[in-house]
């Protein structure tokens, strides 16, 4: 059964729990052919004005790179062996301005949702400022949780998402 609200706050709860319990997320691209492509990473969350906004600190491949310039739209998939489940279709696009990067690496350390971050600087030294870090902003249009007990689901969309 599934439950459509208007406020994303009806679904925030679940959606940290989820996230923070998960913590690994499936992202899927497609390529100019159609087919897709997924990989595992972690987005990290928060709140802008009521609504999700996601951000991945990740490396620019030519693979993820060539897919997003022919299609922006993502999905990222999150899924627990409890059933418990997070769907989030979003927009994604590169950002490379530092405050962004700075913001987005402080994100990652505080952990949002808590549990899912880690130490960005695993993977890039420099820090925010390290050429080989990149930041996809990812515009949910559409987020559906799912509680794996019943499977019951509610799915948030955007305002303005067609």
């Amino acid at each position: 059964m599934s439950v459509h609200v208007s406020e994303f706050t009806a679904v925030q709860d679940q959606f940290d729990a989820y996230i923070g319990d998960i913590v690994y997320a499936t992202m899927t691209t497609v390529d100019k052919r159609g087919r897709p492509r997924a990989r595992v990473l972690i987005p990290v969350w928060e709140i802008v004005e009521g609504r999700p906004l996601g951000w991945l600190a990740t490396y620019r491949t030519p693979v993820k790179a060539a897919h997003l310039a022919g299609n922006p739209h993502t999905t990222f998939s999150y899924w627990s062996p409890r059933q418990n489940a997070v769907s989030v279709d979003t927009v994604a696009e590169w950002v490379d301005d530092l405050e962004v990067r700075r913001h987005v690496w402080d994100l990652y350390r505080r952990t949002s949702p808590k549990g899912a971050g880690y130490d960005l600087g695993r993977f890039w030294p420099g820090g925010p400022t390290d050429p080989e870090l990149h930041v996809l902003r990812l515009t949910p249009w559409r987020v559906q949780v799912i509680r794996g007990t019943d499977l019951h689901s509610k799915i948030w969309k955007s305002p303005d998402a067609a």
